[in-house]
């Protein structure tokens, strides 16, 4: 069992909240759920505050992981080592894009810093854990070859220092796609990390716009926790159907918890692993993260410096991506079927592997369709269902029973 502490918004006079995130091991799946919030901040504070936060959680069957959110760590990474801390998330072009101002150069100059601070306590006996944010790039709408670049930080993770590293992917628009997608990952990663490196894939359930209905919400978690077993993902974060309105109470994570290990349980009693599974259809995406990472490893010996001059020409570019280090120039679409397409690649070297040569148009009407496409389709399947519920009568409770019987 782990736990993740997660900073939220800072209020004035008392810092940023923290949040836990509890992980349970279930049919398979390892499933994450989040499960309170205390008034901390990690810097502010210091440790002594943080360790009081902490007594009787952690434990060595009890990891936690911080989630920060910086571009720029050093000081976070500083306190949590001095709180007795050995996992946290991240990355240097992960944690600066979609979040920050900070300039591309000064997060990798910083990142590269904190990985070796953080991977000095690797002489004191205990092994680092850093997790790529990489896979979970801008939530939606990031056609999942781009996603898999959570590679690069990696790789970055390892020539500073660190042994244990996770790849993120977060869920997106089609099942199938997804599957695909993550044996891309596990394929790519076991090609590019070193030999020592002891690394594993977490599985997040879908970050865009969430579906609003009780039987929706549930729909979108279900489907995450199949695609964690189904891929061998160790760990699997979690949603609530509260999600698309207010954040969860306690009682609401929890069920959200036993759900989703319900899920996972059911998937691997019925479809056991597979000592030699078949491989997942191949529509090109591992050939184009392929590409990506092999144009950007060859700008540059040094990793850091390969990242940011993969930004400057364009070599990476994400969609929607408002920083200014951001070419901005790639689009990307849900295309007839339901799947996650390039309608344009910009600089990037990857024109005509999965897409084909045309590009595609995306209108003012199309993006915010788009946008909402995972919540439309779902809070659908589940007005068939007649689980119709919104988040009004969703606050007088949902109960473990109602999880049970979606």
């Amino acid at each position: 069992m782990t736990a993740v502490v997660e900073p939220g918004k800072p209020k004035p006079g008392h810092g940023a909240p923290f949040k836990v995130r509890l992980t349970v091991e279930r049919g398979g799946a390892t499933v994450t759920v989040l499960t309170g919030r205390f008034r901390v901040a990690l810097v502010t504070h210091g440790p002594d505050t943080t360790r009081a936060v902490l007594d009787g959680i952690q434990g060595p069957d009890f990891p936690v992981q911080v989630r920060h959110g910086s571009a720029l760590p050093d000081d976070i990474i500083a306190a949590l080592v001095a709180a007795g801390l050995d996992a946290t998330e991240g990355g240097p072009v992960s944690y600066c894009l979609p979040y920050s101002r900070v300039p591309l150069r000064e997060a990798t100059v910083s990142w590269a810093r904190s990985c070796e601070r953080f991977a000095e306590l690797r002489d004191r006996g205990v092994e680092p854990h850093l997790e790529s944010f990489g896979g979970c790039m801008m939530g939606q709408m990031c056609p999942p070859g781009l996603l898999i670049v959570a590679v690069l930080e990696g790789l970055f993770f390892h020539r500073h220092g660190l042994r244990s590293i996770s790849l993120s992917y977060a869920q997106q628009t089609d099942i199938r796609q997804d599957e695909e997608a993550v044996a891309a990952l596990r394929s790519l990663a076991t090609a590019f990390l070193p030999d020592d490196t002891d690394w594993h894939i977490v599985v997040y359930a879908y970050m865009g716009k969430y579906p609003r209905t009780h039987g929706g919400a549930l729909l979108v978690l279900r489907a995450a926790a199949e695609l964690a077993v189904r891929t061998g993902a160790t760990r699997l974060i979690v949603k609530t159907p509260a999600e698309s309105y207010r954040i969860p109470t306690i009682e609401e994570n929890v069920e959200a918890l036993e759900f989703a290990g319900a899920a996972a349980a059911a998937v691997a009693t019925r479809a056991p692993p597979d000592p030699a599974p078949a491989p997942a259809p191949d529509t090109g995406i591992a050939a184009e993260a392929r590409q990506l990472i092999e144009a950007v490893l060859d700008l540059h010996p040094d990793i850091g410096q390969a990242l940011v001059r993969a930004f400057a020409k364009g070599y990476l570019d994400v969609p929607y991506c408002l920083h200014s280090d951001n070419h901005g120039r790639s689009r990307g679409y849900i295309d007839g079927a339901g799947r996650l397409r390039w309608a344009t690649v910009g600089s990037m070297p990857i024109r005509g592997i999965t897409g084909g040569a045309r590009e595609h148009t995306v209108g003012s009407w199309e993006l915010p369709s788009a946008l909402s496409y995972v919540e439309r389709t779902h809070d659908l399947l589940a007005l068939r269902s007649q689980d119709t519920r919104t988040s009004d009568e969703l606050d007088a409770g949902t109960t473990a029973a109602d999880l049970r019987q979606a």
